[in-house]
C-alpha cells in the first residue's frame, strides 16, 4: 500500500509543476483585497471598541498580531496600515514568494485577529495564506509570474519540493470546498432559507442592500414568489461548488465560471468588492489546476 501511494505521489510530481502563475495571480487577488480594505477604512473604524471589550485593537495575552506591538493610538494604528498596503502591495505584485509568503499571512492574521470591523473575506484571507505556506517557502522564483523551469526535475530534492507544495494545494482545495458545504448547511437551519423569501431580507436591508435604484428595478422579483429562484439558487449552487470537489478536472471550469458570475454579481449589487475579490483568488486556488498556467500573463524564467 506504501509503495503504491509513493508512485502515485511519485507521478503528481514528476508531471505536475505546482509554481505557476494560477496560484501567482491568487496571490496577487489576495493581497490586492486586504490592501484595498486598509487603504480605505482608517484605524479608527477598522480598530476600534465593542461590546466585548473596551480595549482596542482586540489583543488577547499572547496575541503576536503585528497591529497590538505599538501602543493604542490611531496615529501609530494608522501608521502600521499605510505600511501593510505597501507590503501588500509588493506581495501583489510577486517579488520573491518565498520571502513575501510568510509577510503575507502574517499581515493577514493580524488584521483578522485584531480587528472588529471585518467581513468573511479577512478570515478566509488568513487560512487560505497560511495553507499556502508550503507553496511559497518551496517557490525558488523571483516572481511568481514566471514559468518555472528546473535543470533537474527528477532529483529526490525536487520531487520532495514538489510533493510539499502539491499537498497544500489539495488542502486549499479541500478547505474551500468545506467552506460552500457549510455555508449551504448553515443556510439549511434558517427558516427563510427553507421558505425562498431569503434574499428579499438581504437585498432590502438598510445598511448591506440593494441601493434605491437598484431596489426599484428588481422590486417586481423580489415581492413575488420568483424570489425563490434565487433563494434555492444560492443553496442549490453552493452545494455544487462543494461537489466540484469531486468532479474531473475537464469541467472545473464550468464550476469556475458559476461560482465567479455568483461573487461578482454580489459585489456589483451589495458592494462587497474586497471579499468578491477574495473568493475570487480563493476560487483560482479550488477550479483551476494549478499546473495550467494562464497565458496571458505568462513570464519564462529559469529556476536551477
Amino acid at each position: 500500500m506504501f509503495k503504491k501511494i509513493g508512485s502515485y505521489a511519485y507521478n503528481i510530481a514528476i508531471h505536475s509543476n505546482p509554481w505557476t502563475n494560477v496560484y501567482g495571480l491568487a496571490r496577487t487577488l489576495m493581497a490586492l483585497s486586504m490592501g484595498l480594505t486598509l487603504a480605505i477604512n482608517p484605524a479608527e473604524i477598522l480598530f476600534r471598541p465593542s461590546s466585548m471589550s473596551m480595549d482596542y485593537p482586540n489583543c488577547g495575552k499572547s496575541s503576536i498580531s503585528l497591529f497590538c506591538m505599538v501602543p493604542n493610538d490611531y496615529i501609530y494604528l494608522n501608521l502600521l496600515r499605510w505600511i501593510s498596503v505597501i507590503l501588500l502591495l509588493i506581495i501583489a505584485s510577486g517579488w520573491r514568494p518565498r520571502i513575501t509568503g510568510f509577510i503575507h499571512w502574517y499581515l493577514a492574521y493580524s488584521l483578522n485577529v485584531s480587528a472588529i470591523t471585518l467581513d468573511g473575506g479577512e478570515q478566509v484571507n488568513a487560512v487560505i495564506t497560511f495553507l499556502l505556506l508550503p507553496v511559497t517557502l518551496t517557490d525558488n522564483r523571483k516572481w511568481h509570474w514566471e514559468t518555472y523551469r528546473c535543470s533537474d526535475p527528477d532529483s529526490e530534492r525536487e520531487i520532495i519540493r514538489r510533493i510539499i507544495a502539491k499537498i497544500s494545494i489539495y488542502f486549499i482545495r479541500f478547505q474551500i470546498a468545506i467552506l460552500y458545504l457549510h455555508s449551504t448547511i448553515a443556510k439549511l437551519y434558517n427558516t427563510e432559507w427553507i421558505n425562498g423569501t431569503a434574499v428579499y431580507y438581504y437585498l432590502n436591508d438598510p445598511m448591506l442592500g440593494l441601493p434605491p435604484f437598484l431596489l426599484n428595478l428588481f422590486k417586481p422579483i423580489l415581492t413575488t414568489n420568483l424570489v425563490v429562484i434565487p433563494t434555492w439558487g444560492t443553496i442549490l449552487l453552493q452545494l455544487c461548488l462543494f461537489g466540484a470537489l469531486f468532479a474531473p478536472k475537464n469541467y472545473w471550469k464550468y464550476f469556475l465560471f458559476m461560482a465567479i458570475t455568483f461573487h461578482e454579481t454580489i459585489a456589483l449589487f451589495l458592494g462587497l468588492i474586497s471579499f468578491s475579490m477574495m473568493m475570487f483568488a480563493s476560487l483560482i486556488l479550488y477550479l483551476r489546476p494549478v499546473e495550467k498556467e494562464f497565458s496571458f500573463i505568462n513570464k519564462v524564467g529559469d529556476v536551477v
